[in-house]
């Protein structure tokens, strides 16, 4: 498939996964479903997490994520999810999606996304190459007619950026603990292929969970949507993202790195709450 050049703004009009809900659940997770275990090759280290999924505390789904990552070295994601309609307001989706690129002491420099999902019998593709932090080519299938209410993707827009699944790593420098506040204090730029936002991390507190591969503490991070461009600034679900206060996100270190990953993800909708929320954090692929 060939990709367009990040300068063409031809197209950039937005996909279905431009919301920061479907960032957390479609996009991050990428509303996916079943992939093959991450193997770790010398010197790194394999984790899987499993998620469950639930909106307003009816189970809706599932959702994977494979990480194969070394300190300071090249990482690969793997995500998968699928949800299905156990209530009128959910319709089916599944598919595929990764991201790959390098870690740093403190940030992702990710060089390549794809993701690949079907909502309903609706397909849609994403691929993006990336070279420090900035797009080199994107592609959307299928693209949307234009919008006159939608603000335009700028080629300024698409540099220092992450994609949805690389933003999932937190790496923190240094030798000490991990868990400190400081890991919330950042902002995660994220391009998801159609719609530029920032996801602004502060600290809220510390929790305790108990699950299977991990059981400690992690930090919460509250967590506000501020969007950037490709979005529609006048649509009721924007402005009630915009607004949102009932966003987190979990975080605790993968085994063996000085990285985290989310443990549970909430955000709040406008039919209840979302949760991801680890039923497993940790081991290869192969372990129950």
């Amino acid at each position: 498939m060939r990709l367009r050049s990040a300068g063409n703004p031809a197209g950039e009009t937005g996909v279905t996964l431009s919301t920061f809900s479907r960032f957390a659940l479609g996009t991050a997770l990428s509303a996916l479903t079943g992939l093959a275990p991450a193997l770790a090759s010398a010197g790194s280290t394999a984790t899987t997490i499993r998620y469950g999924v639930t909106l307003a505390g009816l189970p809706i789904g599932t959702a994977n994520l494979n990480i194969n990552l070394s300190d300071g070295g090249p990482y690969k994601i793997n995500a998968a999810a699928k949800v299905g309609g156990v209530i009128s307001l959910i319709s089916d989706g599944r598919g595929s999606a990764s991201a790959s690129g390098r870690l740093t002491s403190t940030v992702p420099i990710p060089s390549a996304y794809a993701l690949n999902s079907i909502a309903g019998k609706k397909p849609q593709t994403v691929q993006m190459a990336l070279a420090s932090g900035n797009i080199t080519a994107v592609e959307l299938q299928p693209e949307l007619p234009p919008r006159k209410d939608r603000v335009p993707v700028t080629t300024a827009d698409k540099h220092g950026v992450l994609d949805p699944l690389s933003a999932m790593l937190v790496p923190v420098s240094g030798n000490g603990d991990a868990l400190e506040p400081a890991a919330c204090r950042r902002t995660l730029p994220v391009f998801d292929g159609a719609t530029r936002f920032d996801v602004k991390l502060s600290y809220a507190r510390t929790e305790n969970v108990d699950g299977k591969g991990y059981s400690g503490p992690t930090i919460v991070c509250s967590a506000r949507y501020v969007p950037i461009a490709g979005h529609r600034p006048d649509r009721d679900q924007t402005k009630f993202m915009v607004a949102n206060r009932d966003i987190e996100l979990w975080l605790a270190p993968l085994k063996g790195t000085h990285v985290l990953a989310p443990f549970k993800i909430i955000v709040g909708t406008q039919i209840g709450r979302l949760t991801l929320d680890a039923t497993r954090f940790g081991g290869s692929g192969g372990d129950d």
